[in-house]
């Protein structure tokens, strides 16, 4: 049977009758038979410049056998590196190549999902750069693939394989400083301000707009939308929040074993149909977890600062994470950690390590397609870890708090929050007839 008609027949029927017949039909040494680490990958690049360019770097020891890119000028750059690979501009008909084991994902936020849900259904595995997708609905139909799939899978939270974020996980998890009640994360960053240009100039030559633009609105080029200036805009990005908050969040979920909010509030500068905001605060409401009480989290951008840092007498670091707790407090960043007050923790000693340190981030990931170890950030942990971001700017832009319940995928009291859940695709573009994995 060709494999066009196969895929015709996949995303016809259900998820869950099909994919196990899609992979073992068309790909099943991607991922049922363990592999030797002498036995390189075929991985196809989605995107290969800026974040692409990186991520491409930490796989390229493996087989690069497909790029893609909508710009033509970096597809040759990358082509003249790996000049064996084969060349597409729309990941759609890179999907159907044959001798892909692999897709990495790094295209901006707006594709993510039609390239990840794709390449899950064909049965490849997936890296894809934060956040995972551009949509709560998005988020929760690739976590429930990933999962009925089995295939490997991690999100771009690069910083997760770092190890001053596996010692803050230990010591909070030690009880050093009690039992956490309330974190913040804040940076001073911001993405903000996307207006519609006036101007239309020409398509340059060497880029596929249309392809760019992929499920979003139609819209005239402009060269203010890229290569990073997206994030700007909601109809590609989410801002500083979507950019910046996967990392930043990522260590007090870890730490906390947090999944879904159940409440989640925001305000900010006045919202903009279009644009992003700069000074965005966050409040999200997690119940408790076991013996665990509940949680507050905290978000604030471009500036701001939790107020709990004066009410404690704290250091107003740069970009940092705040943990309070019942004996004390933890400020932490990318590279260190410190506890509060001072006088108390004076001496302390941390924990044994329990979490050992990574291998590497996009490494896991590859030894994870080829012998089935565990990724740190994979699709059921980084899933939920985006939407609850993502719900933070549902909030926002439906001016109002919002009560968020995670099984129903229903928002209480706001028909315009709800509407934000899911996007409307342009005409050409989907992610097949995937609701039946929400149950």
């Amino acid at each position: 049977m060709g494999r066009a008609t196969t895929r015709r027949q996949f995303l016809g029927s259900s998820l869950g009758a099909s994919v196990g017949f899609w992979v073992g039909a068309h790909n099943a040494g991607a991922w049922t038979r363990p592999r030797s680490a002498n036995d390189k990958l075929n991985i196809a690049i989605v995107g290969v410049a800026n974040r692409g360019a990186a991520n491409l770097d930490g796989v390229k020891d493996e087989n690069i056998v497909a790029l893609c890119d909508i710009d033509e000028n970096y597809l040759a750059a990358a082509q003249a590196q790996f000049p064996g690979a084969k060349t597409f501009h729309d990941f759609r008909r890179l999907l159907d190549m044959d001798g892909i084991d692999a897709v990495v994902v790094s295209t901006p936020d707006h594709t993510h999902a039609p390239a990840t849900m794709g390449a899950l259904q064909s049965g490849r595995h997936v890296y894809c750069e934060k956040p995972l997708t551009h949509s709560v609905h998005e988020a929760r139909l690739i976590t429930e693939t990933a999962r009925k799939t089995g295939l490997a899978t991690q999100m771009g939270t690069q910083i997760h394989a770092e190890n001053n974020y596996r010692r803050v996980v230990e010591v909070i998890r030690s009880g050093a400083i009690g039992d956490v009640y309330e974190a913040h994360a804040w940076v001073g960053k911001g993405w903000a301000d996307g207006r519609r240009p006036a101007e239309k100039p020409p398509v340059p030559k060497h880029i596929h707009f249309d392809l760019w633009l992929g499920p979003a609105p139609k819209r005239p080029y402009h060269p203010n939308y890229l290569p990073a200036n997206w994030r700007r805009f909601w109809d590609f990005g989410g801002g500083t929040l979507a950019d910046m908050g996967c990392h930043y969040i990522d260590v007090i979920f870890w730490a906390l074993d947090l999944d879904h909010p159940v409440k989640v509030e925001s305000d900010g500068p006045p919202v903009h149909p279009e644009g992003t905001p700069n000074g965005q605060r966050v409040h999200w409401s997690f119940p408790g977890r076991g013996d665990r009480p509940p949680v507050r989290l905290g978000w604030h951008d471009a500036g701001r600062r939790p107020e709990a840092l004066k009410e404690h007498g704290l250091p107003e670091w740069g970009s940092a994470v705040l943990f309070l707790g019942e004996k004390g407090q933890m400020l932490c960043d990318y590279g260190r950690y410190q506890l509060f007050p001072e006088d108390k923790f004076e001496g302390f000693e941390p924990p044994a390590p329990t979490i050992p340190n990574s291998i590497g981030h996009h490494r896991e990931w590859i030894e994870a397609c080829k012998n089935g170890t565990p990724t740190l950030c994979h699709f059921g942990y980084s899933g939920p870890l985006t939407e609850t971001v993502l719900l933070g700017n549902i909030a926002y832009r439906a001016g109002t708090p919002i009560e968020w319940d995670a099984k129903t995928m229903k928002v209480s009291g706001s028909t315009k929050a709800q509407a934000l859940i899911e996007r409307p695709y342009r005409e050409g573009w989907s992610l097949g007839r995937q609701k039946e994995v929400i149950r």
